[in-house]
């Protein structure tokens, strides 16, 4: 019972300082998720105790725990990104969440295998859990309102939307490459993802290498469509019913948390049971419930603004206005799923601070150290001016885009998805590199985002 106190007051402790100090905050170099990481650390193992997790006993826990926050995060960055979907602006998260990652995980795969001795499996685990940038994290780089089109917060944005999910196939190549079979897992197709790769490779012809190549392809190709697919009809799907329901029937009035919070489930389930890649599901289904808003209200017309004009105590009457009923679901909407994350945030923050607490002094060897921080000051910057080059970015955007890709929530999550299925010496060495990018991103990012951002919005702009 004591205990139980104890925690309602950390916890409730906690919050009321977050909420009074987050303007202060915001404008320090620091973020709430270094405070929370903070924390963690002090009550975990190395502090008091309070807060224990065993990672290899308790990874299916956190894994699932970690999983559904990344849901809520990408569902809350699909409906920020307000823009038509011919626009240009679209190329430059596509390049990021696609084309730099892909650079990334290649990149992050020969330092493990070439640098730290890694099998090429572990290596590609790694390089996947490391490659996509955070979702959660990286809120305070968010466009500001739906309909805010600055170029580089759109494109972080986007990135950490698509590439959670596009990592996914590599995790899976990688535990198939280290002998785990993966044909029943999520997010795998038909095929026998380890069958084919495996048993191609070691068939000794060019025919089954070929077929494995093909094989794996053909997943990706599924993973990617079916996703897409999912995401689109149900989130454009679920606001054509509310809306109707509302316009003409007077139904689903006041309900935006729970259909927030279905309409992620339900595209994260469906996705799951055809071996989509759900979390891009879950990403498509807030750019297209957005998109629906996009087309009803305008695009010369931001939601907030068709909002404004509505009397607090009328707002059941704006949802049943044609004009206003699209606005309001996707305002709604968003603003419960922000609320939500800031919640998941400060939860999944402890944890990681509580397991870097009982694995800190792993964290500081130099085969842990040097992969972080080259991925951070080389690998990620390099790969992102690669992957910008020749795109309508300007030199400041691409540089501080190089820079901002923070690591967190997400390779938390791929870390834990690769214990699970990991003999003892192969978790450890993933868990000492991983963490290591993950604490040193939250601290450097967290100490220099705010300053370089609010110094790059200040700068003028090129005509």
């Amino acid at each position: 019972m004591t205990i139980e106190a104890t925690w309602y007051l950390i916890i409730g402790a906690l919050l009321i300082a977050m909420a009074l100090a987050r303007k202060l905050i915001a404008h320090l170099p620091m973020t709430g998720a270094m405070v929370y990481l903070a924390v963690g650390f002090v009550l975990g193992p190395t502090g008091t105790g309070l807060l224990t997790f065993d990672v290899t006993s308790g990874a299916s826990v956190l894994r699932i725990v970690t999983e559904a926050g990344l849901v809520i995060s990408l569902f809350a960055i699909g409906m920020h990104l307000r823009v038509p979907l011919r626009d240009r602006l679209w190329r430059l998260p596509l390049r990021l969440g696609v084309g730099a990652m892909l650079l990334t995980i290649a990149a992050m795969t020969a330092i493990g295998y070439y640098g730290l001795g890694l099998a090429p499996g572990l290596a590609l685990i790694v390089a996947a859990a490391l490659a996509p940038t955070d979702p959660v994290l990286a809120n305070e780089l968010r466009p500001r309102a739906a309909g805010d089109s600055e170029p580089l917060r759109f494109a972080l944005s986007g990135e950490g939307g698509c590439n959670d999910g596009a990592a996914w196939p590599f995790m899976l190549l990688g535990l198939a490459l280290c002998g785990v079979e993966v044909g029943g897992m999520t997010g795998v197709t038909g095929i026998d993802l380890a069958g084919v790769i495996l048993g191609g490779a070691h068939s000794g012809n060019a025919n089954g290498q070929i077929l494995s190549f093909t094989g794996f392809a053909a997943s990706v190709a599924w993973g990617v469509v079916s996703a897409l697919a999912i995401g689109w009809v149900l989130g454009a799907g679920v606001v054509a019913l509310v809306t109707r329901l509302r316009l003409r029937f007077d139904l689903a009035l006041g309900v935006e948390g729970f259909l927030a919070l279905g309409l992620m489930s339900a595209c994260y389930g469906a996705a799951q049971l055809l071996h989509g890649y759900a979390f891009v599901a879950v990403f498509v289904a807030g750019v297209a419930l957005r998109h629906q808003e996009l087309r009803a209200t305008g695009k010369h017309t931001a939601p907030t603004a068709a909002l404004e004009k509505v009397e607090h105590g009328e707002r059941d009457k704006a949802a049943r206005t044609p004009e206003l009923a699209h606005a309001y679901v996707a305002e709604s909407m968003m603003a419960f799923a922000v609320e939500i994350e800031q919640t998941v945030e400060l939860v999944l923050m402890l944890l990681i601070g509580s397991v870097v607490s009982a694995h800190w002094r792993e964290l500081l060897q130099w085969h842990a150290i040097w992969p972080a921080l080259a991925l951070l000051f080389v690998v990620r910057p390099l790969c992102t001016l690669v992957a910008l080059a020749g795109s309508s970015a300007t030199w400041p955007q691409r540089f501080l885009a190089g820079w901002l890709g923070i690591r967190g929530v997400g390779a938390f999550y791929y870390l834990l998805f690769a214990i699970e299925h990991l003999r003892r010496v192969a978790q450890d060495a993933a868990l000492a590199v991983v963490m290591a990018a993950i604490v040193g991103s939250v601290l450097l990012h967290g100490v220099s985002a705010t300053l370089l951002l609010e110094r790059y919005l200040r700068a003028p702009r090129e005509p």
